[in-house]
């Protein structure tokens, strides 16, 4: 349930509210391309500008959406412990298989409290757990020594690891045996060198089937054959995360290949034109757009 390509999925807007049809049109073509897990509402989803009731309902949406055809692991976490255990539970509740827990934000706990947030998670749901470390949006960020301590918990069983550092995964490779995951595209291959089995990823929103073919090598033990892929996908993968805040870019992708409007709430904003027409250019080159 946690290797492999696992989409980051968008969630896509309409006049302002979620646009549940090209929702169920977006999981079909991820599930038609063989993704091996759906991660919905987290930062690509738009989670901080969801209602609650919104952020429930697209966890509840996907899950019966998705039909049982590939793992969803919904996002359900919170800078409130109470609040993403009530997320946890509810994606229990309607049938999610995992969750995706981020760190606690902008009130920068020590790591006791990461300890003790993400164990209360886990003591109180029984559903399995991904860890979502990525210091740059939240302020502060996991230790390996408290990586190492959660996955002592049989519930905390993965961590998406989006800090950008192979001495990070190395270190949390040497202490314990969680399961390692990208957390950036650009950074799946490295990550794997050093025991990495797989990625979260963003830029599979378009091309699903290019990241499966790079990491299914890849748990196959071929690092030689991903890098071709590795090689392919870099560029746009980049500018995925580099041309604007993520997810401005890759939902502007999507418009440009007519998959989904380019919506966003604010505080996010449209890409700006100067960079769509780099975009354009990459979607291009990729082979994407003619």
């Amino acid at each position: 349930m946690f290797t492999g390509a696992m989409v980051a999925l968008i969630t896509p807007f309409h006049d302002g509210g979620i646009d549940y049809k090209t929702l169920d049109e977006l999981i079909e073509f991820q599930v038609e391309n063989g993704i091996d897990a759906i991660v919905p509402v987290g930062t690509t989803g738009e989670c901080p500008t969801l209602s609650h009731e919104e952020h429930k309902q697209v966890i509840e949406r996907v899950v019966k959406s998705v039909g049982g055809a590939a793992p969803v692991i919904a996002g359900a976490g919170s800078n409130s412990t109470a609040e993403a255990i009530e997320l946890t539970a509810y994606a229990k509740k309607v049938g999610a298989d995992a969750t995706l827990q981020v760190c606690p934000y902008y009130n920068k706990p020590t790591q006791e409290g990461f300890y003790q947030h993400f164990k209360a998670i886990a003591d109180e749901v029984d559903l399995p757990m991904v860890l979502y470390n990525i210091p740059g949006r939240c302020g502060a960020g996991l230790t390996p020594e408290t990586v190492a301590r959660l996955a002592e918990h049989d519930n905390i069983v993965g961590i998406k690891e989006a800090t950008g550092s192979l001495d990070q995964a190395s270190e949390i490779a040497m202490r314990c045996d969680i399961t390692i995951i990208s957390g950036d595209d650009s950074l799946t291959l490295p990550l794997a060198s050093v025991g990495g089995k797989g990625v979260i990823s963003v830029v599979a929103n378009i091309v699903p089937a290019d990241v499966k073919a790079m990491t299914d090598l890849i748990l196959e033990g071929d690092l030689i054959k991903a890098r071709q892929w590795h090689r392919k996908l870099f560029v746009l993968s980049k500018n995925m995360l580099t041309l604007a805040t993520n997810p401005i870019p890759i939902k502007a992708a999507m418009a440009m290949l007519e998959m989904c409007s380019e919506e966003l709430r604010l505080p996010m904003t449209p890409l700006e034109d100067g960079k769509k027409t780099a975009l354009r250019k990459t979607l291009q080159e990729y082979g994407l757009l003619s």
